[in-house]
């Protein structure tokens, strides 16, 4: 690494000379896969994306020159160019540097991120904002082609094109978001050069030619087929729909050529005019197993560098499999089944589904909000849709979800994966507020499994009920416990009275029953009632009963205390008449973002794991 260890810091770097760079960027592949085979993170985003950083850091003056990376995914580059190389070992462990752009962790990070689709909103946002100060820095934003499938996306490019900014965007088409990209404007970028009408024009014009006799026809052949790419540019220019857009296109452009990248950057930055410019990267690129394997690579844990083979990994399925298993099995006695995801079927554990019932199956890019509109129109029409987004994504869709399906009352099925603390992702895929964005909403059943078996009797149950089904469930793996052969309904809004006791009632709410039941174990079961609390929305009218009958209780939940299932058992309380507690506790997390770390340290910190729920316990029984 003869380049990199000359680089201390962002100043370092734009000395070199541009001749070093290829040679830098070697360096750099080398230094990520190193690094991120011991923490994890995403590595074949990172890679695609080497000489793309390079080009835009070299040519551009940050942190006067605002670069926003869309997502974030691909920002590694940034951050070790930008002072934090000495850090970079630390990313996405406890207190290390963040997986994402971030604000707060440094002045060259201009705009946060970490869900798709953002920049170019924030972008054209910071470029109004510099014209109304009279200063004249520039302003890049950088989207992929699987970003570009998204709402927001598009309106900013309407917006944006014709609101007459100095302005840059830069498209890195590498022909994927996490999986295969999907939609009309993803395949217009795939297809440039290769449409029907192309073809069609190019067919009836050697037709034409061969009615003409002698060598002269054959001279105009020879000559068309020279310039047959130009004809081709000519008839559909492939950067049309960005111009029609008010944007000066640029490209395409070999994202892995760092000369002709600091060529038309050196260019472009001279415009003072929207330019969108058009470059082709490989995903993975530089690392053999992450070429072929992109989707694995895209955010993966530690591997072995000469095998590309992960860790071991347990042997206790996770949520998302058991997910997976429960979805495929259930469908295939019923054919109304129906599934659908948001760019990420393999994330959501949808894969299998897919292979099994292809025709049943639909991807509809980074788009959640057209996702769950099309799960609702779908259910009108008597279909029963899987929504499998994660439940941090979800947000994004909040509106479709009140009045596209709960006001009209239609039979969706949301499961909501990676709920509560995600781990080393941190802030922005922490899934902590769906219980408190969800339960209000009228006609909306709300449900959480203790176990991965209670999680197939949930799912099994929610295509049994005719209304809105949401179903949280974590990251990670189960209890380790058996799954039941057949499945079974659960009562709507029946909670499950684990263990009876006249001190102080315990509710735990969802996965977190494991560390809530082994806190319990620790003391006198009589002492101590246990409740797995199951349906959220509606609450078991028993629970009134039981307000009524302790005047100790604590709520355990990972979820934002406000609004969640704690909330929900005090409105309880409150319309029943019921406030003579002398201790009610919520042990939930705090009015604040949770930063990122292992699940297991952040559950430590907010005060979730075995140990803190029995201190808490304690507590209140010595109180």
């Amino acid at each position: 690494m003869k380049i990199l260890n000359q680089i201390a810091n962002y100043n370092d770097f734009k000395k070199l000379n541009r001749e070093d760079l290829p040679l830098l960027a070697e360096d750099l592949r080398k230094f990520i896969i190193e690094v991120i085979s011991k923490n994890g993170g995403h590595l074949a985003s990172n890679l695609g994306a080497v000489e793309l950083a390079i080009s835009m850091l070299y040519t551009f003056n940050l942190p006067y020159d605002k670069i926003i990376w869309d997502v974030g995914h691909q920002s590694y580059i940034h951050k070790i160019l930008t002072d934090r190389k000495d850090k970079f070992h630390t990313i996405r462990k406890i207190n290390g540097i963040s997986g994402f752009p971030k604000r707060k962790e440094s002045i060259y990070d201009v705009f946060g991120t970490g869900h798709s689709s953002t920049s170019i909103s924030a972008g054209i946002g910071i470029a109004t904002a510099r014209d109304l100060i009279n200063e004249d820095f520039k302003v890049i934003s950088v989207i992929g082609d699987g970003s570009l499938t998204a709402g927001i996306a598009l309106e900013a490019l309407n917006y944006s094109g014709t609101a007459d900014k100095d302005f840059i965007v830069v498209l890195n088409d590498n022909k994927m978001s996490i999986s295969k990209n999907v939609g009309g404007l993803a395949s217009y970028l795939n297809r440039i050069m290769t449409g029907k009408v192309i073809t069609k024009i190019r067919d009836d014009i050697k037709k034409t030619l061969q009615m003409i006799p002698g060598g002269v026809g054959e001279s105009l052949r020879k000559f068309i087929k020279h310039a047959e790419t130009s004809v081709k540019g000519f008839v559909i220019p492939p950067g049309i729909i960005f111009e029609e857009l008010g944007y000066q296109y640029v490209g395409p452009v070999d994202g892995h050529n760092i000369e002709l990248l600091l060529e038309t950057f050196d260019n472009v930055r001279f415009l003072n005019k929207p330019v969108l410019v058009h470059i082709y990267t490989t995903k993975g690129r530089g690392y053999e197993f992450a070429e072929n394997s992109p989707t694995k690579f895209h955010g993966i844990g530690a591997f072995k560098i000469d095998t590309g083979v992960s860790e071991k990994k347990s042997i206790i399925p996770t949520y998302t499999q058991v997910f997976s298993d429960t979805i495929v099995k259930l469908a295939k006695n019923n054919e109304k089944i129906v599934a659908i995801t948001a760019a990420m079927p393999s994330g959501t554990g949808l894969e299998e589904f897919s292979k099994k019932f292809p025709d049943r199956c639909f991807d509809v890019g980074i788009s959640e909000q057209h996702g769950v509109t099309f799960a609702a129109g779908l259910s009108t029409q008597g279909f029963i849709p899987v929504v499998a987004i994660y439940s941090t994504f979800l947000q994004r869709a909040y509106d479709m979800i009140v009045h596209d399906v709960a006001l009209q009352n239609l039979h969706v099925i949301f499961a909501l994966d990676r709920a509560g603390i995600v781990g080393e992702d941190g802030p922005t895929h922490h899934g902590l507020f769906d219980i408190s964005y969800l339960r209000h909403i009228p006609n909306m059943i709300l449900m959480a499994p203790k176990d991965e078996n209670e999680l197939q009797h949930m799912l099994y149950t929610a295509t049994k009920l005719n209304q809105p089904v949401a179903i949280r469930y974590p990251r990670g793996t189960g209890r380790g416990i058996g799954i039941d052969k057949e499945f079974k309904k659960i009562e709507i809004g029946k909670c499950e009275i684990i263990q009876e006791g006249q001190k102080i009632l315990v509710i735990s709410v969802g996965h977190l029953f494991n560390e809530v039941f082994e806190a319990v174990n620790s003391f006198n079961n009589k002492d101590v009632e246990l409740i797995n609390l199951r349906y959220i929305k509606p609450l078991d009218k028993i629970l009134i009963n039981k307000l009524q009958q302790f005047e100790n209780i604590i709520v355990v939940e990972e979820n934002a205390k406000a609004g969640g299932a704690g909330s929900a058992i005090l409105e309880l309380a409150a319309e029943n008449g019921v406030l003579n507690f002398k201790n009610f506790k919520i042990l939930g997390l705090d009015d604040t973002f949770i930063e990122h770390g292992t699940q297991s340290y952040l559950r430590e910190k907010c005060g979730l794991n075995s140990e803190k729920i029995k201190s808490v316990i304690e507590g209140v029984l010595n109180g």
